[in-house]
């Protein structure tokens, strides 16, 4: 007979699952270098985790409430097929709840322990995933996937706007390195599961332009990172280690998506690896070799 314990264990396991971790921790790392770039390296021990908490749960609560809206679709593809709410292990309605509790806890947060400004931004990009992105978008046009970019691209906004209490120029260029990888990086797992989509009816680029018009408007968007990825040197933002190491991994990306484009293999999954530990990298250097003020 199996235990409470377990039981709870095992449900507590399914809500978790429900609000992505692997897309929050992605998220906590980029608003974490929005704040570092902000606060010119001198942290406030006090500000730091409210924020990250905050950010946290409303990336979470998207998360969840995203599997609410896709439950149905989620259960015909092989690759969310035994996620918690097509498998029933969690309730629907219970799922709402506890999504819109969660983004409402975030609001609560950020708007007691951090400013209205980074509030307010949480919200938006809770708004722009959940109604723009997953409500009106995904199932109708492949567009989706570069307007639901806002969304993601925000969380170093937040933490910028968190640490500054306020947006400017180089908030801008946080917006639009994030803004510019998220494409390329959905694009190349899209490839993998294009049959997955497909008998789903979700018409993403691999699915409603091919394979080879995807390839290329990826390799478009790996491209345009490289200047941008140089813009935080030339603002002084940063130095000399993050132009040389952020420049030969930009090369690399790029490199990495030529030979993608004229390979006649279809499998992405490399490329898309690469482009998560490209992100982290340069949010890494952001840390490292920030310009002190």
């Amino acid at each position: 007979m199996v235990s409470k314990t377990a039981t709870y264990t095992s449900l507590l396991r399914e809500y978790l699952l429900l609000t992505k971790p692997g897309v929050v921790m992605l998220v906590l790392i980029t608003t974490l270098g929005g704040m570092y770039i902000g606060a010119k390296g001198n942290l406030d021990p006090q500000l730091v985790p409210w924020t990250l908490i905050g950010t946290g749960l409303a990336a979470a609560g998207s998360a969840v409430l995203n599997m609410v809206f896709d439950r149905d679709i989620d259960k015909v593809m092989e690759r969310t097929s035994e996620r918690p709410l097509p498998k029933g292990t969690v309730n629907t309605q219970v799922a709402v709840v506890f999504g819109l509790g969660l983004i409402l806890l975030s609001f609560i947060v950020l708007i007691t322990f951090v400013n209205l400004l980074s509030a307010f931004l949480a919200m938006l990009a809770s708004f722009s995933y959940v109604v723009i992105y997953t409500m009106l978008l995904k199932r109708r046009t492949p567009i989706a996937t570069e307007i639901g970019g806002i969304s993601g691209a925000l969380p170093p906004v937040i933490g910028y706007a968190a640490a500054t209490g306020q947006i400017d120029l180089k908030a801008l260029v946080l917006f639009l390195i994030m803004f510019m990888w998220q494409p390329p990086h959905f694009w190349a797992l899209a490839i993998k599961y294009k049959d997955d989509y497909r008998k789903a009816g979700v018409p993403t680029l691999p699915v409603s332009r091919g394979v080879f018009i995807t390839k290329v408007k990826t390799l478009l968007y790996t491209a345009s990172l490289l200047p941008l990825s140089v813009l935080p040197y030339v603002l002084g933002m940063v130095g000399h280690v993050y132009l040389v190491v952020a420049s030969a991994l930009s090369v690399v990306y790029i490199l990495l998506t030529l030979k993608f484009l004229f390979s006649k293999r279809e499998e992405g999954i490399k490329l898309f690896l690469f482009s998560i530990i490209y992100l982290s990298a340069i949010f890494g250097l952001f840390i490292v070799d920030l310009v002190k003020a």
